[in-house]
């Protein structure tokens, strides 16, 4: 008797790991993945400025982009108006309110290891001003013409580090 219990629970240490394996592969899994779906968070740095021909000055916060500025657009004056630092997942959107009910989305939409694909939208009471799609390379910046904004236009200017 002694011995048929001896193997019952036997029997029952030896079925109990088969139900086990399944929560930890299941934990395996996620600990490879999660690495790869960590590095594919990017920071993404966003500035909006305001571009006019009223003045000549530009903002001391914008004397990195000076020369960039400078070769795509024709204005005499730069003020930044918003500086935002968020943190993007994959297929995770951000939304940063600007002015006068504008918001702007940013959207990342493919990772690479040296490229990072984002979606741009202006957006004002739920109609789109601007729809763009960007690629971005680490530490680099693209600079993006707005809509107009007082007596020039809005500049967005949008770099990600990953």
């Amino acid at each position: 008797m002694a011995s048929r219990d001896n193997a019952k629970r036997i029997s029952r240490f030896i079925k109990c790991p088969n139900r086990l394996w399944i929560p930890f592969g299941v934990l395996a899994i996620l600990l490879f993945t999660l690495p790869s779906i960590v590095s594919a968070q990017i920071q993404i740095h966003l500035r909006v400025i305001e571009a006019s021909n009223v003045g000549s000055s530009i903002d001391p916060s914008l004397r990195d982009l000076t020369e960039q500025l400078g070769s795509l657009f024709r204005y005499t004056s730069y003020r930044l108006m918003k500086d935002e630092k968020r943190t993007l997942a994959p297929n995770q959107g951000t939304s940063i309110p600007v002015h006068e009910g504008r918001s702007i989305e940013i959207i990342q939409v493919g990772h690479q290891p040296n490229m990072v694909e984002l979606r741009v939208r202006i957006r004002r009471d739920n109609t789109d001003l601007l729809n763009t799609q960007v690629r971005l390379s680490p530490g680099r910046t693209v600079l993006i013409g707005g809509p107009k904004h007082r007596e020039g236009v809005s500049i967005l200017a949008l770099s990600a580090r990953f």
